[in-house]
């Protein structure tokens, strides 16, 4: 079991989250996900006016980012680029929270992730966007290569997740009962660009994870966005569009 140390106060979490909401409510809705015959028209990373009319037909689908999280837009129909929703999403506040613990950190600070009943209460999901979900091939953005955690959906039993790269260096990560998270091996140092093999009994095939390394952006869910939808860091993007998802989507106007 990994030693934990003091996490940042939570009044000062609460107050860097506040912050970052506060710096995203005024900021132009991005595109973070498009599909459909007008998917060229608004491709992903695209930042609208708010004033914008989105024209949509049957069979589009794009979802939009601004700092009160994100929405859904299915055609055919004409859409507000705002919305008509102006309170702030309590699920984005949530998630930015996330993204502050742990990708802030200049030391990784992770042991068991567990309720205080022993049990994972969020096992299947990832509780943090920085986590490297080692079921997952992506890209994988990081701040700081020495604060890279890896996650599994399930903890019950114990586990030795081999970390292994194509010049024949390896590394294992083990895994109590009860255990969703662990450190890096500090023998296989990340780096921009870097690629791993993870791979343990049971698993159907190998998990491929290359590092981008992203340099701090200013507070905002649309940066932190733009920053993964540039660098291809896929299961990031759609663990922040899923967790920011506010209710009721968008009305056609």
């Amino acid at each position: 079991m990994l030693s934990t140390n003091k996490r940042l106060p939570q009044a000062a979490i609460a107050a860097l989250v506040g912050l970052m909401i506060a710096g995203t409510a005024a900021a132009a809705p991005l595109v973070v996900r498009s599909a459909g015959p007008s998917a060229k028209a608004y491709p992903a990373g695209k930042a609208l006016p708010d004033n914008a009319k989105i024209v949509l037909k049957a069979g589009d689908s794009i979802v939009l980012l601004d700092g009160r999280g994100t929405r859904t837009l299915s055609g055919p129909g004409t859409f507000s680029a705002s919305g008509a929703s102006t309170v702030a999403s309590a699920n984005a506040g949530s998630t930015l929270g996330a993204l502050v613990s742990g990708g802030g950190e200049r030391r990784a600070r992770i042991g068991a992730v567990r309720s205080a009943s022993g049990i994972d209460k969020n096992a299947g999901k990832n509780p943090n966007v920085w986590y490297v979900d080692v079921t997952r091939s992506t890209n994988m953005c990081i701040a700081d290569p020495s604060t890279v955690t890896v996650w599994r959906p399930g903890s019950d039993a114990p586990a030795t997740i081999k970390v292994s790269k194509s010049d024949g260096s390896s590394a294992d990560i083990a895994l109590a009962p009860g255990q969703a998270a662990a450190l890096w091996p500090s023998t296989l140092p990340v780096t921009d660009g870097s690629s791993f093999k993870l791979s343990w009994d049971g698993a159907k095939a190998p998990t491929n994870v290359k590092f981008v390394v992203v340099k701090p952006t200013s507070p905002g869910l649309e940066d932190m966005a733009q920053s993964l939808i540039k660098a291809g860091c896929n299961a990031q993007l759609d663990l922040l569009i899923q967790t920011t998802s506010l209710p009721g989507g968008g009305n056609a106007g």
